[in-house]
């Protein structure tokens, strides 16, 4: 709603779109994040996050179309600042292609949609892609009596002389120190701690050991992060738009997440039982007697979009 509310404004000020960006971020708040190597917690479906991107990302970038494979999903990012939160890394989300019509966005040279994350989550994660911890295909054996440490060496050569931590980072050029051995040891990927499931795919094992680290403890908090970055041409210059939105949970209940998934929904309930919304079957929020009421008192709720705006060049 936010996008289009801004594209179709660009549109009627006689603006033509060359370029559109978008990255969402589900997160935890940087007092939530203090010990968190991650700085990272499940704040919706686990399994949505383990499994996430096991499909070619598909997008266009500057009138060409571009395709990335799961396997380098996570090592193919692309930077977001966001004013007053600091730096981000973004990764390509499915397919952006399909967003085009029903944006209005046919004729752009560029268009991505993605998801953020914090520096330094996307390449200790691409490592976890390359193990095959996030594949969902097949069970595994003897998983009642696994340990997370048997689940890690179930992906790494058999070696009578080294240890895991060894294999490891021999496998993926770490250093003891390193910042991807931070994560992994914070996860408990080398304890001895039992799994505690009878059964499950690799994926779901994983999924199960990260939420015995990345539940939200009673008095987390979240914050969704979206950022748009708009580029359009008028009258001979061309400009940019970088729009964002930032809102931020009470505590593990009262989420950011529930908040900017629920109350858009509630707000529209609300305008339909009123008799408000006149067009009729099943629509997009993208049409102006949606999304501007539901926008309006979303921002009366704290929730808005903070927009900056540039002449690129004359």
């Amino acid at each position: 709603m936010t996008a289009v509310q801004v594209i179709e404004r660009i549109k009627k000020e006689g603006g033509r779109m060359i370029s559109f960006e978008s990255f969402t971020g589900g997160l935890i708040t940087p007092e939530t994040a203090i010990n968190n190597p991650w700085k990272y917690k499940f704040t919706w479906n686990p399994r949505n996050v383990v499994t996430a991107g096991q499909s070619t990302a598909k997008f266009l970038e500057e009138g060409d179309y571009k395709y990335i494979p799961y396997q380098q999903l996570f090592e193919r990012t692309t930077p977001v600042h966001v004013p007053g939160y600091g730096d981000f890394e973004g990764y390509a989300n499915r397919d952006s292609l399909k967003y085009m019509e029903a944006y209005g966005l046919e004729g752009v040279k560029t268009l991505l949609r993605g998801t953020l994350r914090f520096d330094g989550f996307c390449h200790a994660w691409s490592i976890l892609v390359h193990m095959g911890c996030c594949d969902d295909t097949y069970p595994m054996e003897g998983v009642a009596k696994m340990t997370h440490r048997d689940f890690f060496n179930s992906f790494l050569p058999y070696n009578n002389v080294l240890s895991l931590e060894s294999k490891f980072m021999k496998r993926f050029n770490l250093s003891a120190g390193s910042p991807e051995m931070e994560k992994f040891k914070w996860i408990g990927m080398f304890d001895e701690e039992p799994i505690g499931l009878v059964q499950g795919t690799p994926a779901q094992i994983l999924e199960h050991i990260l939420n015995k680290k990345w539940k939200l403890e009673p008095d987390d908090k979240d914050m969704v992060i979206m950022w748009h970055r708009f580029r359009y041409e008028r009258e001979g210059e061309k400009r940019e738009i970088q729009a964002s939105l930032i809102a931020t949970g009470d505590d593990a209940v009262h989420t950011a997440m529930a908040k900017t998934v629920g109350l858009p929904m509630a707000i529209a309930a609300k305008l339909l039982f009123h008799g408000k919304v006149k067009t009729r079957g099943v629509i997009l929020p993208s049409v102006a007697e949606l999304y501007n009421p539901i926008l309006k008192e979303l921002e009366e709720l704290g929730v808005e979009l903070n927009e900056k705006e540039v002449v690129l060049n004359s």
